[in-house]
């Protein structure tokens, strides 16, 4: 385990596409989701833990999270939780940790690698995956280059962004490959041509780079950015941090890191893998990664008896006493029964979800 290498959690989403188990005082990444005893942020740090020191683990989340993050992550230390006064997107927040992760390495800050990870995704192979990340870490040691890792695709996904990468392998791994095209979310007759091609994998939003190149790229593509930040670097890690980010954050654009450096930059490669990754994004994602009964029924945290139903998912706040959930005559439907909403969607309706929250919050509130 390197002594300068770093991880960066990102935890400040709301996941609105999981309602109603996901919800603004208790997001997505804060849920025992699959059942398995352990939040997504838990699972993301515990393996990040495996090849990262836990001094060297940042958690950026919003301000109103802070008690979540300390809550679920005990041995994280306090100063560690960064807190973000409102959400901006992920450049903002990948920058304000560069600069605490240069606050804290001082003198090595120069030679830090710093992965880069959602705080809400799942990785079944996780053995693979750090073996991948060990592949990406050396490649950046070596290199000058910005690391994002691609899945391979399993379907022609439009929910997911694609990355178009080079024939023609890097010497030292041949998974390793320069990035040509990004492209967000395309067409179902695009994203069929991509996966028909061979040559695109999705793009995980896993980020792997050296503290030294990814603050090149700041001052290349995001100057104002790097500028807003550097110009009160003195005030990290000090007791006027909180109140500088506040005013950093009322001027930062709110662009993420794909539109504002990686779609950008002339020095990107991708690590080519396949770890059993999902960004678990709605429900119809999730479906496939839960346990199923004989009829395709996806189940976490209910006990299901269904009759004449198949292909659904059926989920219910984690407890020690499950509820019971009949259905009889149901198909392809989400069906998610918490203590104060109950959910029922067709899951080709799904992306209704996140409209269906905006129009409570408008007409309820948060």
């Amino acid at each position: 385990m390197n002594s300068n290498t770093y991880a960066v959690i990102m935890a400040g989403g709301i996941g609105s596409r999981f309602w109603p188990m996901s919800k603004e005082s208790q997001p997505k990444q804060f849920l025992d989701i699959l059942g398995t005893g352990k939040s997504l942020i838990q699972m993301t740090f515990d393996r990040l833990n495996r090849v990262v020191p836990t001094e060297n683990i940042l958690v950026v989340t919003q301000e109103r999270y802070r008690e979540l993050v300390e809550a679920h992550l005990p041995a994280l230390p306090a100063e560690n939780t960064l807190c973000e006064p409102f959400m901006r997107n992920t450049a903002p927040c990948i920058a304000y940790a560069n600069h605490w992760i240069a606050n804290k390495a001082g003198k090595d800050a120069t030679d830090a690698a710093v992965i880069v990870a959602p705080s809400d995704h799942l990785i079944l192979k996780e053995n693979d995956f750090l073996e991948i990340v060990e592949v990406a870490l050396d490649h950046t040691r070596q290199t000058n280059q910005l690391v994002t890792l691609g899945i391979h695709p399993s379907r022609p996904d439009t929910g997911y962004g694609y990355i178009q990468f080079e024939d023609h392998p890097d010497a030292s791994d041949h998974r390793v490959r320069m990035v040509k095209t990004f492209t967000e979310k395309p067409q179902i007759d695009l994203a069929e041509q991509f996966l028909a091609s061979g040559d695109f994998y999705w793009n995980s939003g896993i980020f792997i780079w050296s503290l030294e190149n990814i603050t090149s790229a700041f001052e290349t593509h995001l100057g104002d950015m790097q500028n807003l930040f550097q110009e009160h670097a003195d005030a990290f890690g000090t007791s006027q941090e909180m109140e500088t980010i506040r005013a950093i954050y009322g001027d930062c654009e709110n662009i993420s890191i794909d539109y504002g450096i990686m779609e950008k930059a002339h020095n990107v490669a991708v690590v080519l893998s396949d770890f059993g990754w999902s960004d678990l994004g709605t429900w119809g994602s999730l479906h496939e990664k839960l346990e199923q009964d004989s009829h395709g029924n996806g189940v976490s945290g209910v006990h299901l008896v269904a009759h004449d139903s198949a292909g659904n998912v059926v989920a219910g706040e984690a407890s020690e006493k499950k509820k019971l959930i009949a259905l009889r005559g149901l198909n392809d439907y989400i069906v998610v029964d918490t203590s104060d909403a109950l959910l029922i969607c067709p899951k080709s309706d799904e992306q209704w979800i996140k409209q269906l929250v905006t129009e409570l919050k408008a007409k309820k509130g948060s």
